[in-house]
């Protein structure tokens, strides 16, 4: 949900609107940025966070209201203008127990769409109708609201033709409500569809096409989604925040799309979380890099190594001859890829994005990937990493 909202937040300050953002990167409004323990807060600090921004004077707000907090009621008497649905991972099953469960809760986000309003009365609900749980998002909404679907494989109000994702960017036509013709600095069919849900809301808020084709033309990639790191290296770095097994496919299937050479992936699963996926995301690595090295994220409470035999469990049955390390500690995992890489590899250091710790047992330290990874790069060009 991030790129997406990302983007919407750009095209509206494009029309010279105050824009705050919150969610999983922090609170942002102006000049400000703070960091969020939650990426939806509890009610009483999330109406602080709006009269914050309504005192300084913030005319939109734009929020990533997650499957816990509708669960929860912390969005209790919000009234939304526009709600949009990207798609639905196996992700929170720790939580929720099911899939069933957490698109119910995910729905709960379009139901309130059916109150009657006080503020505005036209809203809107965009909805991915090539997701499945799609349907579950309209079936909650009601038939006064503009609807506004997209999608690339479905008939929808706005669709994307034409596709074409390359190494340093994408370009595709949007056809429907709007026609619009982009060539982006973001790659990967998943910011396909994350550029047609901000579209939508850019549509449903009035905003020309030029526009938006303006702001989105524009648009750099988000911090930690999909980043390449770049030091001059005859290989490609990329990191990213993928941390379901839905958003590593995704993403290895786009740096396929993109080299015709060797995928080598470095990833974890974080503790204290879901465990179910974690054998899912080991095979759905190995079925589609060349080279897997499995290591810690965010163990948390839990034993790294007992998290890594659970990845295992899902790597080996699939293994054959591609190759496979199991390290640890993650700056060596890194290491190890940025040293194995060759002309025209990928590596995909996965999980972590934009975070800059690592939460451990008895402590958090600081440790970015995207850092790490410049570092060992460098050091290429001087020493034998």
């Amino acid at each position: 949900p991030i790129t997406e909202k990302w983007l919407a937040d750009m095209i509206l300050k494009m029309l010279k609107k105050n824009v705050a953002y919150m969610g999983t990167i922090g609170f942002y409004y102006g000049d400000v940025k703070k960091p969020m323990v939650n990426t939806t807060p509890d009610v009483d600090v999330l109406y602080n966070m709006l009269l914050e921004a309504k005192e300084n004077g913030v005319e939109y707000f734009v929020m990533e209201v997650s499957s816990h907090a509708l669960d929860k009621d912390r969005i209790h008497g919000l009234e939304f203008d526009e709600v949009a649905f990207t798609n639905l991972t196996q992700d929170h099953l720790d939580f929720h127990k099911t899939i069933e469960n957490y698109t119910v809760a995910k729905a709960k986000l379009f139901k309130l769409l059916n109150n009657n309003s006080n503020v505005k009365a036209s809203k809107s609900a965009v909805v991915n109708v090539d997701d499945k749980a799609g349907i579950s998002m309209l079936a909650a909404t009601s038939d006064d609201c503009n609807i506004i679907t997209y999608g690339i494989n479905n008939v929808a109000s706005l669709k994307a033709e034409n596709v074409q994702v390359l190494a340093k960017g994408a370009s595709f036509e949007i056809k429907g409500l709007t026609n619009i013709n982009l060539t982006l600095k973001i790659t990967g069919i998943f910011n396909v569809y994350n550029v047609l849900a901000a579209v939508s809301i850019a549509l449903a808020e009035k905003v020309e096409a030029m526009v938006i084709k303006e702001a989105l033309e524009e648009a750099n990639c988000v911090a930690g989604r999909f980043e390449l790191v770049d030091e001059g290296q005859d290989f490609s770095v990329i990191v990213d925040y993928a941390h379901t097994p839905d958003g590593l496919e995704n993403i290895l299937k786009t740096a396929r799309e993109i080299t015709t050479k060797r995928i080598i992936t470095v990833f974890g699963c974080g503790g204290d979380r879901d465990r179910t996926k974690r054998p899912i995301m080991g095979k759905i690595a190995t079925e589609l890099s060349d080279i897997v090295i499995a290591t810690s994220d965010n163990p948390r409470t839990e034993d790294p190594e007992f998290i890594l035999s659970e990845i295992e469990a899902g790597i080996l049955p699939v293994l054959g001859a591609k190759s496979y390390e199991k390290i640890t500690e993650r700056y060596e995992a890194i290491k190890k890829a940025i040293k194995l890489a060759q002309k025209d590899d990928i590596v995909i250091i996965a999980g972590k994005g934009h975070e800059n710790y690592q939460i451990l047992k008895n402590e958090t330290i600081h440790f970015d990937d995207r850092e790490t990874a410049g570092e060992l790069l460098r050091e290429i060009n001087n020493v034998n990493i």
